[in-house]
């Protein structure tokens, strides 16, 4: 009878520790939220030419076109309110048509509040710099300190380079001449729009920002100058009605919760593959278990080994090792 041999001990893996805890975002270096801020910053703090000789050619004396950039500091504010003085419209409609255009800054100030978290002293300070630049580069930020980089760098860049060139701007109006020649008019619309149009991800966004151009454009033969851009306001309350009452089109709706719900499905398709990943560590790691039906003495639930002999050599027929031959 062959000489029995204890099967080998080995260690009982621990079970794989599992987080009970989200993981925290990504990282990004300090260098690359300074130069995607810097990169905003001074892209759009050049435009703030066009608007100092549009400023000048609509009739604003110096002093009047740099203190609407360094207190407004919104420019399609800026820019709506010298086009409709332009135009001949009353100063009250065009304040208003530029007061409603920036009432959207109070909105993503709501957002900012919570991810900058300053003291309550800087935030005075802090909320004359909340405007569409800043709100997009400090949101594409994954840690508080890179929105806080984000914001200070897009904010103070563009601060200073707006100004500086609504002023070179407003003193070089005279040397260019007829401004309308030169169609510098058309710049800060033109900005508005490049920041505008990435904006809209869904089919209600589009539909409220082609409406508004229709209705813009279709009431401004017949209402006075700035009147037009309070009515194309109304584009918003009305395309959101129309959806309420389903009278949108299923497939718009459908196109909206997809994109309002494309963040959250792949972030549950993330956790719930990482979910089944633990599940199989989890299960190849069982002790005892190194192929399924045998333990780690290699022997299945009935006791025996691959050669289907059980402990005491012997086989399903009953024979040991000798009687084979």
């Amino acid at each position: 009878m062959p000489e029995q041999t204890a099967p080998p001990q080995t260690r009982t893996p621990s079970p794989p520790e599992i987080r009970t805890t989200p993981p925290e975002p990504p990282s990004k270096p300090d260098s690359a939220v300074v130069r995607d801020a810097l990169g905003v910053g001074i892209a759009v703090g050049l435009s703030g030419f066009a608007f100092g000789v549009t400023s000048a050619g609509a009739g604003l004396t110096l002093l009047q076109t740099c203190a609407l950039s360094l207190l407004v500091f919104t420019g399609a504010s800026q820019f709506a309110l010298v086009g409709a003085i332009a135009a001949g419209g009353n100063p009250l409609a065009a304040a208003a048509g530029a007061f409603f255009l920036g009432v959207r800054n109070a909105f993503y100030g709501l957002r900012l509040s919570q991810l900058l978290a300053l003291p309550r002293f800087v935030r005075p300070l802090a909320a004359h710099w909340v405007i569409d630049e800043t709100t997009a580069v400090s949101l594409a930020q994954p840690t508080r300190r890179a929105v806080r980089i984000g914001f200070t760098v897009t904010g103070l860049t563009l601060y200073v380079l707006w100004n500086l060139t609504t002023l070179v701007g407003a003193l070089g109006a005279e040397a260019l001449g007829d401004t309308d020649a030169w169609g510098l008019d058309a710049a800060g619309p033109a900005v508005f729009l490049a920041l505008l149009a990435p904006m809209l991800r869904t089919t209600t966004e589009r539909v409220v920002a082609g409406l508004a151009v229709v209705l813009g454009l279709g009431f401004l033969p017949v209402l006075p100058a700035g009147v037009p851009v309070l009515v194309a306001a109304l584009a918003a309350p009305a395309v959101l009605w129309l959806k309420g009452r389903g009278l949108l089109g299923r497939r718009a709706q459908e196109t909206d919760i997809a994109a309002s719900a494309a963040g959250p499905a792949a972030s549950a398709e993330a956790d719930a593959g990482a979910a089944e990943a633990v599940r199989t560590e989890r299960g190849s790691d069982e002790p005892g278990r190194d192929e399924p039906g045998r333990d780690e003495s290699g022997r299945d639930e009935s006791g025996r080994d691959e050669s289907g002999r059980d402990e005491s050599g012997r086989d399903e027929s009953g024979s040991t090792k000798g009687d084979d031959r």
